[in-house]
């Protein structure tokens, strides 16, 4: 998937969707909604692979690709090697996604970029984060004001 400064965002291979945002990306959308979820329900330790590549719109193939590319992806495996994430690698899992879909960046660049000063990349991710989601709320208020 490519997001581009104009302003329509690809969903789904072979589907635009307008959007009055530049940066609104669908699949940190869906996974803020799907945190908010988490918080309210019961706290689940541990996620498979397939509900991880839900969150981001993803193969589980790629899961596991970022996960032999990436030191710090450590899923732990069942008896039947099930792979079982937890929220820290969901949330590692998000950086990764955030500067190689998102920004472009190759994964050598992510992976290094990560090494450097992986808390400012943190803090920059959470931030994003939370405007992303004070803009959905600012856009949410303004098309209610418009009806």
């Amino acid at each position: 998937m490519e997001y581009s400064k104009n302003t329509f965002t690809k969903l789904i291979p072979g589907e635009l969707k307008m959007q009055e945002s530049i940066y609104m990306c669908p699949v940190f959308k869906h996974y803020a909604k799907f945190r908010e979820q988490k918080k309210r329900s019961s706290h689940k330790l541990y996620y498979s692979i397939s509900e991880v590549a839900t969150m981001f719109g993803e193969n589980t193939s790629l899961i596991r690709y970022w996960e032999k590319e990436f030191d710090i992806i450590k899923p732990k495996k069942n008896k039947k090697g099930n792979r079982l994430f937890t929220q820290q690698d969901i949330d590692n899992i998000g950086l990764i996604y955030h500067y190689v879909k998102e920004r472009g960046m190759t994964l050598k660049g992510a992976r290094q970029k990560m090494k450097e000063n992986k808390e400012d990349l943190e803090n920059t991710f959470q931030i994003v984060q939370s405007l992303k989601k004070v803009r959905s709320m600012l856009l949410e208020i303004k098309d209610n004001l418009d009806v």
